[in-house]
């Protein structure tokens, strides 16, 4: 009778932990890709662990330091990118040559430390000795002067804790 006791005990107390789980997960996502957008609206209370800042929901890990991104021309605007989208230089999308569809990244201007969240949703760029093609939008928002068409970045992956 004691050990059908401990093993009903065990079952509901399984049954309610993987619950929340699931409804936290849920909620996780929901909230992830809609806060945030630019880095003014990350929380300061990250805790820096070898190029890893923890947050409460999500992990920075630094990908790559100071490498050129570039923006696109505004000629790419309603063509196809390489996951089928159509693109549009008003997203916050970019253009990687290995990382899947769908990564999250934070780039940050390595001049002003201002940062952007982009998803990677095409491949290049196809110029030698540059690293990431921004949307223009994106690439704006980081930008010291609208003038130049490249800059030095840091790039961080970034994914969500369960």
């Amino acid at each position: 009778m004691k050990t059908k006791n401990i093993i009903i005990a065990f079952g509901l107390l399984s049954i309610s932990i993987l619950s929340s789980f699931s409804f936290k997960s849920i909620a996780v996502k929901k909230n992830f890709y809609s806060n945030f957008i630019v880095s003014d609206t990350i929380k300061k209370d990250a805790i820096s662990i070898d190029s890893v800042k923890v947050e409460d929901n999500f992990t920075y890990k630094l990908y790559q330091k100071k490498v050129h991104a570039s923006y696109y021309a505004d000629r790419f605007n309603g063509k196809k990118t390489a996951n089928g989208a159509l693109f549009n230089n008003s997203n916050y999308t970019a253009a990687h040559k290995k990382l899947p569809f769908g990564t999250k990244l934070r780039i940050t201007n390595n001049a002003n430390q201002k940062s952007v969240i982009v998803t990677v949703t095409d491949r290049g760029p196809f110029v030698k000795g540059r690293e990431i093609d921004l949307t223009k939008k994106a690439f704006r928002e980081i930008a010291i002067n609208h003038g130049y068409g490249s800059m030095s970045v840091d790039i961080e992956i970034i994914e969500i804790n369960h």
